[in-house]
């Protein structure tokens, strides 16, 4: 999988001065637009499109430099519609304007290429399950929330400080199927799993049960889900073994992931009083309690084999 990812980059590089479908770059990776956009953002620590964006400042800044060209006829082959638009990507990305750095020689930032290699370290393996379920139903109080790649939610820790007690017991009495218990579910996230965009968090339990009154439902269709295991640090090793799923297990193992929620099943040790957290993506965890130290976790991601 690997040597189709950088047969994929390969294709960004030869076509910055030209429109970059998605759909091009899975077909090159043998997957999915959905599994290559997730895989892509987990192994570059960035969303494809600022990957792209930023790749072709990089070579625009060079042509801006070398003064061959006009920046209306630069600003046009790499695909902005105007020099002010241009211009204003140009700024973001050097922290100067394309005219004022052709005037002064200024020095511009640099996206280095990227290529991703796989380091074999053999000191740690991943535990994890193969689960195939039938149409289950998503129960609890929902929030339409930001998405925090790293550390503690704000809004998803607000959310859950306002959730009544007796709602979270009435919730706990229709935990009717796996993974039992008050799980933290998010869906509906943008593809390109950029930090501050939105996504539905939902804080109840997986059911077969119609939502009770103030909760909201959810409705998951039956298929495939791997099951992986975490034990460790909080929030530390939760964020861990997210980066774990898509950099080492999916690129060693005959399975994508598929659009459907992430269901996250936390237990909490260290003095914490409540013993489930919350979740924003399956890379970050939050509790409503700030004296927690150590998590055991069960993160269900749904996936389909590929054909290989």
């Amino acid at each position: 999988m690997l040597d189709r990812l950088n047969q994929a980059m390969e294709h960004i590089e030869n076509r910055l001065d030209q429109r970059i479908e998605t759909a091009d770059l899975a077909r090159i990776a043998v997957t999915s637009e959905y599994h290559f956009r997730r895989v892509f953002s987990a192994l570059a620590g960035m969303p494809l499109s600022e990957y792209i964006r930023r790749r072709r400042l990089t070579v625009a800044g060079a042509d801006v430099l070398a003064g061959r060209h006009t920046l209306l006829d630069i600003a046009v082959r790499y695909g902005y519609g105007s020099g002010e638009a241009f211009a204003r990507a140009f700024r973001a990305m050097h922290g100067i304007g394309p005219g004022e750095a052709r005037r002064t020689g200024a020095a511009l930032s640099s996206q280095p290429r990227m290529s991703f290699r796989l380091v074999i370290e053999g000191s740690s393996s991943m535990e994890y399950r193969i689960v195939e379920k039938e149409e289950f139903r998503v129960v609890g109080p929902k929030a339409r929330v930001p998405l925090v790649h790293a550390g503690m939610n704000p809004a998803i820790v607000e959310f859950i400080r306002g959730i009544a007690p007796e709602t979270l017991r009435r919730l706990e009495e229709l935990s009717d199927r796996e993974p039992r218990g008050i799980v933290a579910v998010s869906d509906d996230l943008a593809e390109s799993r950029a930090e501050g965009t939105e996504l539905d968090y939902y804080h109840g339990v997986v059911t077969g049960a119609d939502a009770p009154e103030g909760c909201s439902a959810l409705t998951v269709a039956a298929g495939t889900w791997a099951v992986f295991e975490s034990s460790g640090e909080f929030p530390l090793a939760l964020q861990m073994m997210w980066r774990d799923v898509f950099t080492q297990w999916f690129p060693s193992n005959p399975y994508r992931s598929r659009p459907g929620p992430e269901i996250l099943r936390t237990r909490l040790s260290g003095g914490a009083s409540q013993a489930d957290t919350s979740q924003a993506d399956a890379s970050q965890a939050d509790v409503s309690r700030a004296d927690v130290s150590r998590a055991d976790a069960e993160l269900w991601i749904p996936v389909e084999r590929t054909s290989g």
